[in-house]
């Protein structure tokens, strides 16, 4: 029985192992029509043939689907495997991530374990500092109190103060009075004894009773006119119970001016005193003036 090329191509398409039983299936045909087969044998074949030969197209169409199939498969078990890849290396990653945070929470938790002792002793510091606080409070209440106490002392001596103060000035009053008293004292025994000791002691003769007056802007305590080696002379002095103060020297300097501008001529300054200090009186005479103190009369 001859085969036909379409028949021969289809069988090119089936799987190797159907193609070999085909093949056999069909010499085992030809050899039993070529031993003795009949007419309607023949057409019977024949039709297997033909039947056999759209199975086998059936069958290829189906191997083919198949293997489509099988592709689709490889090709979604490869998109499998590449997606499982993907999740085991983000499963591996998550790990990862985990395991830094759990590395996160023991320092997170080492962390407040270490803020729940520094709150522990910052609650002991303020205990300790409102402690101090009230200790302070107690101590600024005595300290006002004490205050209070000096304030009350203090007013109490500025009134003794004051009494002392109003004592002082009196007391000031009566020593400035018996200043004076004893200035004039001093004033008066020089107007008795000192036109004897400027004869005597400086060639000096008073010719005119000495007197106390004022003379321009000068208060004169002693004041007069004299012959000194035969020329008139004006005798300008001042009394002073001290003399310990170079100022007080300026001051007779002052009245030897008010007099020469008033009377003009020759002036002879002099300091009456009861005690010089000696620097103080060294500077008087070499400014020439005539230092005389009580006791040389």
């Amino acid at each position: 029985m001859p085969v036909s090329v379409s028949f021969i191509k289809e069988l090119d398409t089936v799987d190797p192992k159907l193609r070999r039983v085909l093949i056999t299936m069909l010499e085992e045909l030809e050899r039993q029509r070529e031993e003795s087969v009949t007419k309607k044998e023949f057409i019977d074949l024949k039709e297997i043939v033909r039947e056999l030969g759209k199975t086998v197209q059936d069958l290829a169409v189906a191997q083919k689907r198949t293997e489509e199939r099988v592709n689709e498969l490889a090709e979604a078990q490869k998109r499998t495997e590449q997606r499982l890849e993907s999740l085991a290396t983000r499963v591996e990653e998550l790990a990862e991530a985990q395991k830094r945070t759990e590395e996160r929470l023991e320092s997170l938790a080492k962390r407040v374990d270490e803020l729940a002792e520094a709150q522990k002793r910052t609650e002991e510091r303020l205990e300790s500092l409102a402690k101090r606080v009230d200790e302070l409070a107690e101590a600024q209440k005595r300290t006002e109190q004490r205050l209070n106490e000096l304030a009350e002392a203090q007013r109490k001596t500025e009134i003794e103060v004051a009494k002392l103060a109003s004592s002082v000035d009196v007391l000031r009053h009566q020593v400035g009075g018996l200043s004076r008293s004893m200035a004039f004292a001093l004033e008066n025994e020089a107007y008795r004894k000192l036109p004897e000791f400027l004869k005597v002691n400086y060639g000096i003769e008073v010719t005119d009773r000495l007197i106390r007056t004022h003379i321009g802007d000068s208060e004169i305590n002693v004041f007069g006119k004299a012959i000194r080696e035969g020329k008139e002379v004006y005798l300008v002095g001042d009394a002073v119970l001290k003399l310990d103060d170079i100022s007080k020297i300026s001051q007779v300097w002052d009245q030897v001016e008010s007099v020469k501008q008033e009377f003009g001529g020759e002036v002879v300054p002099i300091i009456i005193t009861h005690f010089a200090k000696p620097n103080v009186m060294e500077r008087a005479r070499q400014a020439g003036i005539i230092v005389v103190q009580s006791f040389e009369w």
